[in-house]
């Protein structure tokens, strides 16, 4: 019974271990293909791509296949983009909310139930920020009635 559990356990971090390499394969593809396609170059490629699709259009009869074609890869590339996009939006997201967090943490007089706003519910969200609002108005108030005050004469 002992060896039944034990190759269970084995067996679960295999899949584990495949799941990670798979995830870690990905965020590494994602990354690079993030820097490589928001560059200029991959821009001017894109342009460059559609120059060549209109000035074949001519020679093609601005047949149906041939807008076929550029609809396709079209939607190819920007169904795949989005899956890559969203990754790397997510983790650039996770990573500043983390780097926030530790700075909230750290500070005293922060309010440490700040962490981990993303996690509030909008409701909690929209008083939070309706807090923050009034805090801001306090300040522009403190401020502009310290700025109207007169001058002290030396």
């Amino acid at each position: 019974m002992q060896e039944t559990q034990i190759e269970k356990l084995r067996e679960q971090e295999r899949e584990r271990d495949f799941f990670c390499i798979i995830s870690d394969a990905f965020r590494v593809f994602a990354r690079r293909c993030s820097i490589i396609l928001g560059s200029a170059w991959a821009f001017a490629g894109a342009v460059l791509g559609i120059l060549v699709w209109i000035l074949t259009g001519p020679t093609f009869h601005l047949s149906d296949t041939w807008q076929l074609i550029i609809n396709t890869a079209t939607t190819i590339i920007t169904f795949l983009m989005v899956f890559l996009i969203q990754n790397t939006q997510n983790r650039d997201a996770k990573a500043v909310h983390l780097k926030l967090d530790e700075i909230i943490r750290a500070l005293k007089g922060a309010r440490n139930e700040l962490v981990d706003l993303e996690d509030l519910s909008d409701e909690e969200l929209k008083k939070l920020d309706q807090q923050f609002q009034r805090l801001r108005k306090r300040a522009e108030h403190h401020n502009h009635s310290r700025h109207a005050a007169p001058a002290e004469s030396r």
